[in-house]
């Protein structure tokens, strides 16, 4: 972008260049202004020459190369046509051939054709085809989101864009990666595929390109000349006069690549005269061997013979090694290759040099990777010498037991356990899927180990799913049933209501066949109670006769178990709406059985439900305590998966809470918290989407742009999901917009609120729209405007999520009140618009309520917020003289020095006709009365 500004491109040229609109070129000319503190234009343009002069941007995030690479010409050219004539291109080879690095070769050359880049993904460490879609997530940099498989994220990533993906071997995971890819393309028109495998996906749109040796000439070629590189970069050089012999041993090795360079690494011990001997040697043995076919004699032949080279110790260090999946350590390698570890690390040292084994830097230390082709002859040679299963289970055991290591330590919110995590997860999914096609004991207990360690890292769906393969490997119901309801919980926390009622249900089943109902009641309770308490989250229809039926049937289950009364009392709770007369006493009943039975889960579900009703009355201090409450009470020292949803809905609540006492200062502290929470690491659009409301009710909008933009990122990464509760964080960001005069902006944050309206179930945040439209209209002076967007019958307005949006009741006392600095009409005047005593008053100071002396509900006034430096309130500016507030009111979000959120005279947006924007201030206020089956009616 800041190349094509310094080449005075216009907006529209440079859409056209990079396949975007111009609105998303303005925007991010916009943000290169601020960014590198440009005046104008012409600046901007002038530190471009600059810029690009001095260093160009990569072009795709493709993986360096640790080597030059060598020839291959004519396959570059033919390879890159092929991808220009098909969407799918398989480049197909014997192992060690040189897929990879004629693919990655290609895919640089071309990048420039895909205006969305060029993505990379090796599939060499999944080895499971249930993990392809989540790897490929992984390198697209998409995170987890609620409701829906890493499959779904990917597609609908890549529907709208043109980029080219390249997947590096797929032999192992044929069916899987042709299933993906298969609806990666008929979804998404402007993505292209390239797989490296050694055969085919048998797809009938599919291209395949050979990919064979390296070119041999007499004295020359493409081989010869890797082999030379190669041999020079070993400490060796190649006389001339050798040439011819070195040309007739790369022949001899079918001018593979990788048997090349491994012949290439002999080079300084052995001579030209050894490597001719030893390579004719060893072909000659191994003609017509077992499981030896044309594609993989050379190359074997050299492995082969490579292996003969070593000594007895190394030879079993490196079949061993080979079942690691990923990068290890010397001492891992000494536990599964059962060295001793005073010389297991002298043998790994010895394997890289012959190039059988990569060393790779760690922040831990070195760590060595085994490539495929080697890990695969290694394999075979354990099953061999009938060594495979005896390995297997000692990776295994060293998988468990550094999972359990990770278990048990406490500082998991570190850069440092996720790093472990991350390093020792490929080794345990592998170590488990042999653990579990050999039927061993450790299955069930690797499973939920795996679960938990997953959930720790952010990873909520494959932590269900594990939680889920563990309960189908448990060795009684009991266990069973345990581990569905740790599969339950974690649903909960990852906003999958469906998956967390179904799970519940199971867990209940089992338990009952174990014998165990107070468990299953338990689970019975907690379904109810979700039914009624996270509708949002479940996209099947509303059922009302399915709570009570779940109350009815656990009650039934559960005799005197204090522990499992306490879970129906909570759950009954939540049935009662929080305007019933009897919702306290039922609450409080909830409440008082909890504390006797000394069940936290069941204490922090009536803390929440009393907020809720607290909320209801408009007692928002009272409520925004009984959240913190529950902060304190839940908060653990590590991440359980059935808290997960507890608490995160505490901090949610406690936000809420202090945003309707109008507190902002303590409302931002509480939204960071909730931004950090370890569960939302994989959620940026849910982590931030509080922060955004509160910066902008409190005027800091540059932080709420910031926000915003982490906001859509990540919901654009995940798939861009309906969810109603982040309705009003997009709702915001369009607000903030208009009243900066950015049209487009504000338009495409409108467009995002309709996308997140949901489909089945209308929840969440009525009448926020008219709420945030109000203080747009009037920080543009539009007071008539602003009051008809508010004209919603009180009423309406009961419901606990919108209590920051009602009305309040007159507060009593000076203290508390808005006296103090608080503009009053000029004598004589009356303020324009509807009568006060009959216009409901819109939120300006958060709590709705105004001190005895104040201006009455309906006019623009300071509050306490506003002394505090909370809320600057709406006042919009007014020209008219004999208008009231006149020059002394000020704008909402201005920010905290006064000047940010102000709109200067060629900034201003016009206003013509009673439009804003250019949208009919009636239809943009509807947004959220449309969520109805009826409109709210107008007070008279």
């Amino acid at each position: 972008m800041l190349a094509a500004v310094g080449e005075h491109l216009s907006n529209s040229e440079i859409a056209a260049r990079l396949f975007i609109s111009v609105r998303t070129v303005e925007s991010h000319v916009s943000s290169l202004l601020r960014k590198l503190g440009a005046d104008d234009r012409r600046a901007l343009t002038l530190i471009a020459g600059e810029r690009v002069a001095a260093a160009a941007a990569p072009v795709a995030p493709l993986p360096p190369a640790l080597t030059s690479f060598v020839g291959r010409s004519r396959e570059r050219v033919e390879l890159a046509a092929a991808l220009e004539k098909q969407r799918l291109v398989s480049a197909v080879g014997p192992g060690g051939v040189g897929k990879t690095r004629l693919a990655l070769a290609v895919a640089a050359d071309v990048s420039e054709r895909f205006a969305d880049g060029v993505w990379y993904v090796d599939l060499v460490p999944v080895t499971d085809s249930s993990m392809i879609a989540a790897t490929v997530a992984g390198a697209l940099g998409l995170e987890e989101q609620q409701g829906r498989t890493r499959r779904q994220t990917v597609l609908e990533w890549a529907a709208h864009r043109q980029v080219l993906l390249l997947l590096d071997n797929c032999e192992h995971l044929l069916d899987g990666v042709a299933d993906l890819v298969e609806r990666l393309l008929a979804q998404s028109p402007g993505t292209a595929v390239l797989a490296t495998s050694r055969a085919r996906l048998l797809l009938p749109f599919e291209r395949v390109f050979p990919v064979a040796g390296m070119s041999v000439e007499a004295t020359a070629g493409d081989a010869v000349a890797l082999f030379e590189e190669r041999a020079a970069a070993a400490g060796t050089g190649i006389d001339p006069a050798d040439r011819p012999r070195v040309a007739r041993v790369c022949r001899g090795l079918d001018g593979v690549p990788l048997a090349i360079e491994l012949a290439a690494a002999r080079l300084p011990a052995l001579g030209v005269d050894g490597l001719e001997a030893g390579l004719a040697d060893r072909l000659q043995l191994l003609t017509g061997a077992r499981r030896v076919d044309s594609r993989h004699r050379s190359l074997r032949s050299t492995l082969d013979w490579s292996y003969a080279l070593l000594d007895p110790q190394a030879k079993v260090v490196l079949r061993r090694v080979a079942v690691f999946a990923g990068p290890f350590r010397a001492e891992s390698a000494a536990a599964v290759a059962g060295v001793a570890a005073r010389e297991v690390a002298a043998h790994l040292a010895a394997l890289a040099d012959h190039s059988l084994l990569v060393p790779v830097a760690a922040s831990d230390g070195t760590r060595y990777r085994t490539l495929e082709t080697v890990r695969q002859y290694g394999v075979e040679l354990l099953e061999d010498e009938s060594e495979l299963s005896e390995c297997r289970e000692r990776h295994l055991a060293w998988v468990m037991e550094a999972a359990a290591g990770l278990v048990a330590d406490e500082e998991i919110h570190t850069p440092g356990w996720r790093a472990r995590f991350d390093r020792l997860a490929d080794d345990l999914r592998a170590g488990l899927g042999w653990a579990v096609a050999a039927g061993s004991k450790e299955a069930y207990a690797g499973k939920k180990l795996l679960a938990t360690l997953c959930h720790r890292r952010g990873i909520a769906g494959e932590a269900q799913w594990r939680f889920e393969q563990a309960a189908e490997l448990a060795p009684d119901d009991s266990r069973a049933g345990e581990a569905l309801h740790l599969a339950s919980g974690v649903a909960a926390g990852r906003l999958a209501g469906d998956d967390a009622i179904r799970l519940h249900r199971a867990a209940a089943d089992m338990l009952v066949r174990a014998g165990d109902t107070a468990g299953a009641a338990r689970n019975l309770a907690r379904a109810a109670e979700l039914w009624n308490r996270a509708a949002g989250t479940i996209m099947a229809g509303p059922d009302e006769l399915a709570p009570g039926a779940l109350i009815a049937e656990s009650r039934s289950l559960a005799a005197d178990d204090l522990v499992t009364r306490a879970r129906i009392a909570a759950a009954e709770a939540f049935a009662v709406p929080e305007t019933d007369e009897s919702s306290a006493q039922v609450v409080d009943t909830a409440l008082r059985l909890a504390r006797r039975a000394g069940d936290v889960m069941a204490e922090s579900t009536a803390l929440d439900r009393l907020a809720i009703t607290q909320l209801s009355r408009g007692e928002a201090r009272a409520a925004l305590a009984n959240s913190r409450r529950r902060m304190e009470l839940i908060t653990p020292q590590v991440l359980d998966p059935g808290i997960g949803f507890e608490l995160s809905d505490a901090h949610v609540m406690a936000v809420e809470s202090a945003i309707a006492a109008g507190d902002l200062d303590e409302a931002r502290g509480l939204a960071e918290r909730l931004r950090d929470l370890p569960l939302h690491s994989g959620y940026g659009h849910v982590a931030v989407a509080r922060l955004m409301v509160v910066c902008t009710l409190s005027g800091d909008w540059q932080r709420a742009i910031a926000a915003g933009e982490r906001f859509r990122e990540g919901w654009e990464q995940a798939g861009s999901p309906r969810a109603p509760t982040l309705r009003r964080a997009a709702r915001v960001m369009a607000t903030v917009h208009g009243m900066r005069g950015e049209a487009e902006s504000r338009a495409e944050w409108m467009r995002i609120f309709s996308a997140l309206v949901p489909s089945r179930r209308q929840t969440h945040d009525q009448h926020s729209s008219a709420f945030f439209e109000s203080l747009m209209l009037l920080h543009l002076g539009r007071a008539h405007d602003a009051v008809r967007c508010l004209e919603v019958p009180p009423h309406e307005l009961r419901r606990w999520f919108q209590s920051i949006c009602a009305p309040g009741t007159p507060r009593r006392g000076p203290r508390r009140g808005c006296s103090r600095g608080s503009p009053t009409p000029p004598s004589g005047s009356r303020p324009s618009g509807p009568s006060p005593r009959r216009t409901p008053s819109p939120p300006l100071s958060c709590s709705g309520r105004r001190a005895r002396g104040g201006p009455p509900h309906g006019y623009p006034r300071r509050g306490r917020c506003a002394r505090r430096g909370r809320l600057p309130l709406p006042v919009g500016p007014q020209p008219a003289a004999g208008r009231w507030g006149g020059a002394r009111a000020g704008r909402i979000g201005a920010g905290r020095d006064g000047s940010s959120g102000r709109l200067s005279g060629r900034h201003r947006p016009r206003i013509r006709g009673g439009s804003v924007l250019g949208t009919d201030v009636p239809e943009a206020a509807a947004d959220d009365r449309s969520m109805h089956a009826e409109p709210a009616p107008r007070r008279r």
